[in-house]
């Protein structure tokens, strides 16, 4: 359901509060203007319609699974084309929060698999080409699942060792897969790359920089949208984000470069192409991720982050919180985004021996 952002002033003041106490959260989903339909989502496509090249030495197909709670995540599934006849180790990848499987995820599952690895890059819960209604909405419980799901579907597949799974989170999902895999015992690693913690940006914001009167005011305000929300019976989606206006920090700017460029724009993007709803921000600012982050011990955890990234304190809180073994690589010079996709910085080849060590 396609749904024009309300422009009273009660919405206007929802979003000032929720720009207020996490605008980083905002900004980091990129919010355009309209959220994709699921019969857009559901159309799919037979051709390649990634934002990089196609490999040579991987097959690729698509692929579609149920999550515990009944929704359906469509998936692409990387392959290397000299697999021989045993079982592979298997990859299951997702983010950035807001990105599509198309984009940044995807092109770390073919790379993955240009090295060995059945790699799946799906697409989270109402995302992309995956189910659920409404569209473009966030859950720390659900996209959680998601990641769960995405082993079900792997270590169900004939070519694919179970006992050599592992998972790689990018971004927002970054902080999914630590959370995912602290519960998931089946998981034998995990590589976070570019981490947010969506949580804790969404109810503190940047730096742990909101004021616990800042806090009080979103959820009254986004309690008032429920109201408009219930009453229109369709939520209501946030403003255009990643669009410049001139003057906004430089993280910001490397945001555009990504999702709004040619370099990494999908039409399916929540990032590049549409927004979240209004509300998305609620259960995360009363479901805290990684609170069990201990746990994922004594299977082996890769942060990596760029050394010049905005984020980076959120990879140096998980690292410092979790138990060994644990890595913490920085890259220097790069960025945020520098990790989405510039192959002359991603550390490939690290996380390639990484999993071949701890899978």
């Amino acid at each position: 359901m396609n749904i024009e952002p309300q422009a009273d002033s009660s919405s206007r003041l929802t979003r000032r509060g929720i720009l207020q106490l996490s605008g980083a959260a905002v900004t980091a989903t990129g919010v355009v203007t309209l959220p994709a339909t699921s019969a857009f989502a559901a159309q799919g496509s037979a051709n390649w319609d990634k934002v990089f090249p196609k490999s040579s030495r991987v097959d690729h197909r698509k692929v579609s699974f149920r999550t515990r709670y009944g929704i359906t995540l469509s998936g692409d599934l990387y392959l290397p084309k000299d697999r021989g006849g045993g079982r592979l180790p298997a990859l299951a990848i997702s983010g950035p929060f807001g990105a599509v499987k198309e984009q940044s995820s995807g092109l770390y599952a073919q790379t993955m698999a240009e090295r060995g690895f059945a790699a799946i890059a799906f697409d989270p819960s109402f995302t992309g080409e995956s189910g659920g209604e409404p569209r473009n909405v966030a859950s720390p419980d659900i996209n959680t699942e998601d990641f769960g799901a995405a082993v079900d579907y792997l270590g169900l597949q004939s070519f694919v060792d179970r006992q050599r799974i592992g998972v790689i989170g990018i971004c927002g999902w970054g902080g999914m897969a630590l959370n995912a895999v602290a519960v998931d015992k089946r998981v034998k690693a995990v590589v976070a790359v570019t981490m947010y913690d969506m949580t804790r940006v969404m109810s503190k914001g940047y730096n742990d920089s909101v004021t616990l009167e800042e806090r009080t005011k979103t959820p009254e305000q986004l309690g008032q949208q429920r109201w408009q929300d219930a009453e229109r019976g369709a939520p209501a989606y946030g403003p255009p984000m990643n669009e410049l206006n001139g003057g906004e920090a430089q993280f910001l700017v490397d945001y555009h470069g990504y999702y709004k460029t040619p370099r990494g724009f999908h039409p399916r993007s929540v990032n590049s192409n549409s927004s979240w709803t209004v509300t998305n921000p609620l259960s995360f600012m009363n479901m805290p991720l990684l609170s069990y982050i201990k746990e994922i011990a004594p299977r082996p955890m890769l942060l990596i982050h760029g050394e010049k990234a905005h984020s980076r304190y959120f990879s140096e809180t998980a690292f410092a919180a979790a138990a060994e073994p644990k890595e913490l690589v920085m890259i220097p010079g790069a960025n945020h985004v520098d990790l989405y996709d510039r192959e002359d910085k991603i550390p490939f080849d690290r996380i390639a021996a990484f999993f071949s060590r701890g899978l």
